[in-house]
């Protein structure tokens, strides 16, 4: 090793990934000078992805906030003074204490997600706290809880074999998902697995990075994968391709589900999902005859109004077929019920008082512009999100964001699209600068955070803030002031307690050893024929579901935009926001690297649809609707299938190279300002990709701006 890199700190990864990398961090003098994997990280084995392996440009970034800041002209208008934590602290609590004698502190929001997935800097910072408060509660439901209500329902539990099992699958179906771009560290196990003979079919409505190393793409329309299963489902039975004996033994509702797929015939099928029907007959016939086959599946497919009853047809095919407790075989999601934080400990529900009225994040804009009166939302605390870049229908979050009335409050490391319209600007630590303890959804590594350097200027972590502004308030409550360690401490006693697979868990053990697998007795979920449910059985007729009105089987529901068209039906393509290779959301889209990598903010247009609307690639285009609009680059390619539109979400406004100038500012936007903020068939999940938008050229050519670079701000 070079000796000049003085200390080797070990970590891991904290953002929205399901690997959750081991890392090793280098550092010199108080100075992060090199971040790699672990290579002793039992799953991610020493390697990094594109986003981290630059993470000292992230860390080290000349605009990273030192300093809390306080508004000194009108909202967006990027005019700051730097003042004292003494002076933030003050005026927030003075703030807050007016709007709970007025209003009650319902009307304060805290607003994160998944900046951080640490227990401590994501879960309790945005738990403890705010619970004692009483501040309203937000449904932290953009990403993922269609699904995790329906696989629940189904099967009882998010459990997911081991990413190397796939090395033992003979098909693997890839089912709105890229892992390539989000899930990088099941590739090696897949291409293994391929080598070996496995056939790997990809089911999206894109030509992804995943797709063109598969075997098969099926490009179906965006939101009719519930009718694609459902039809695969019709044929499989109709054909007596299907596994009667393990239906009637481990199944609930398979007369009720099998009367169901009659609504589901092929020409109707093919008609739904503008697949052809000679796919779709292959495609059920090749996963009903392939022993072991593995479905994989990641959030992106169920981000449409028919997300959750997507996921629960898709989950019907292991169980048509026999496919659960297969090793190699079945369901491949997540594995979060493996390992579940104990909610007292996070929340501490039970010292606080009843929880505040709920808001869900994915009507943000809605909810800042009056759909909420009783109280209204007089205070807005943001950490961990960037909602002015991330969460749908930007246009009425910024026209939220803009309310004189509105006290907001950020806690970032940059000037982010949503810090720009703060009052207040908090500076926040890195990774790197902050104790924590992650669990991994791909797979069930615990592993602990220790901080490699630092916290860089004034910058505090997400828990130091709130045990301050505990402190504010007058609280006195020991919980609220717990060190990091104290509650990583409290959590593994309690898991330790809890079941046989987390004994001997300690945090003196997870400090000397940094990454602890915990190994379950099944290694291949529900191998003993039980599952979780309340029958212990596959639901394919699920009560629970029935009780909150929901319809008890799976079906398809129509796939129809709920914003205010802008033009001709026939004239509309729905538009896919999926995942940036080099961003995770809007993290890393300010990295002047990474920016340069992903390149100037596209949409991809299928020939047939570019020529209707004589654009070419390299063209200038608007794309909208009535939410809002925005330019982007045209990419004419048959990646994409006709009548459908693709463009990768996280550029921050702030650096859009298409951005208009306005009253002497300039005003840039994203995908976002066209997506809509209706809510799906489950659990008030987003629907990013239920989304119809008109394209038009607005110029031939583009203006000469250039690779976007990040526009340095710094307070006077």
């Amino acid at each position: 090793m070079n000796e000049q890199l003085k200390s080797q700190i070990q970590g891991v990864c904290p953002h929205d990934c399901p690997d959750t990398c081991g890392l090793i961090t280098h550092v010199k003098e108080g100075l992060v000078v090199k971040v790699e994997g672990d290579p002793d990280h039992p799953t991610t084995q020493g390697w990094l992805c594109a986003k981290v392996r630059p993470y000292p440009n992230f860390v080290n970034h000349p605009d990273r906030l030192m300093h809390p800041l306080r508004r000194r002209g009108p909202k967006g208008s990027g005019q700051w003074e730097r003042i004292s934590w003494t002076e933030a602290l003050t005026e927030i609590g003075r703030r807050w204490r007016q709007l709970i004698d007025e209003y009650g502190a319902e009307a304060i929001l805290p607003y994160s997600f998944s900046g951080t997935l640490g227990l401590i800097q994501m879960s309790v910072a945005s738990g403890r706290f705010w619970n004692r408060l009483g501040a309203s509660f937000l449904e932290r439901t953009i990403c993922s809880v269609a699904a995790k209500q329906a696989v629940r329902a189904t099967l009882g539990a998010r459990w997911a074999p081991p990413y190397e099992h796939v090395e033992s699958s003979n098909l693997v179906l890839i089912w709105g998902h890229n892992p390539v771009s989000s899930s990088p560290h099941f590739m090696p196990f897949l291409k293994r697995a391929q080598r070996q003979g496995c056939e790997v079919i990809v089911i999206d409505p894109r030509r992804t990075r995943t797709a063109k190393g598969a075997d098969l793409h099926v490009a179906l329309i965006p939101g009719t994968d519930a009718a694609l299963a459902l039809g695969m489902a019709y044929l499989i039975v109709e054909n007596g391709w299907h596994n009667e004996a393990w239906l009637n033994q481990y199944t609930v509702g398979w007369p009720q589900f099998k009367e169901r797929l009659a609504d589901y015939p092929l020409g109707r099928v093919a008609q739904i999902t503008g697949v052809d029907e000679e796919v779709i007959v292959d495609l059920a016939r090749q996963y009903a005859s392939t022993t072991p086959a593995l479905i994989k599946i990641l959030d992106g497919v169920q981000r449409n109004l028919n997300g959750g009853q997507g996921v629960r047809a898709i989950c019907a095919l292991p169980a048509l077929t026999g496919q659960y407790g297969v090793y190699g075989g079945g369901l491949s999601y997540n594995t979060a019920d493996y390992i579940k934080w104990d909610l007292d400990v996070v929340n501490k529900w039970s010292k606080s008082p009843a929880p505040g009225r709920s808001v869900n994040m994915n009507r943000l804009g809605a909810a800042l512009t009056g759909e909420i009166t009783d109280p209204p939302i007089k205070s807005l605390f943001v950490f961990g999100s960037n909602p002015a870049t991330t969460s749908p229908n930007t246009q009425q979050i910024i026209q939220g964001l803009q309310r004189e009335d509105l006290f907001t409050v950020v806690h970032e490391l940059f000037m982010t699209d949503t810090a720009e319209y703060a009052d207040i600007v908090l500076p926040a630590t890195s990774q790197m600068e902050q104790v924590d303890l992650h669990r991994g959804t791909g797979h069930t590594v615990l592993k602990y955070n220790r901080p490699a350097i630092a916290p860089k200027g004034e910058c505090k972590s997400n828990w130091d803030v709130m045990r301050l502004l505990a402190e504010t308030m007058g609280f006195t409550e020991p919980w609220l002031f717990d060190t990091a360690d104290d509650i990583i401490d409290e959590m593994v006693t309690t898991l330790a307690q809890s079941a046989p697979a987390f004994a001997n868990l300690t945090l003196e053990r997870l400090k000397s050893e940094g990454a602890i697998s915990i190994e379950f007795p099944q290694i291949v979920p529900f191998a003993d024929g039980h599952f979780p449910t309340p029958s212990g059985k596959v639901e394919l007729y699920c009560e629970q579901l029935a009780g909150h009105g929901l319809d008890p089987l799976p079906v398809w529901m129509g796939q129809e935009d709920a914003g205010t068209p802008s033009g001709p039906r026939a004239e509309a393509l729905l538009l896919v926001s999926a995942a940036a290779h080099h961003f995770v959301s809007s993290s890393f889209a300010n990295v002047d690297g990474l920016l340069a990598r992903e390149g100037k903010p596209f949409v991809e247009l299928n020939p047939r649809d570019a020529r209707a609307r004589n654009i070419q690639s390299g063209d200038l285009v608007c794309v909208f609707n009535g939410r809002g609009s925005c330019h982007l680059e045209a990419k004419v390619t048959d990646d994409i299938r006709p009548g459908v539109a693709a463009s990768p979400k996280g550029h921050w406004s702030n650096f859009d190279p298409f951005a208009k100038h306005k009253n002497g500012h300039r005003v840039g936007r994203n995908i976002n300002w066209t997506t809509p903020d209706a809510l799906a068939d489950m659990a008030g999940q987003s629907t990013f990709h239920s989304n119809l938008v008109w394209i038009s050229k607005v110029s031939a050519e583009l203006s000469p701006v250039g690779t976007p670079r990040a526009t340095r701000r710094r307070a006077k």
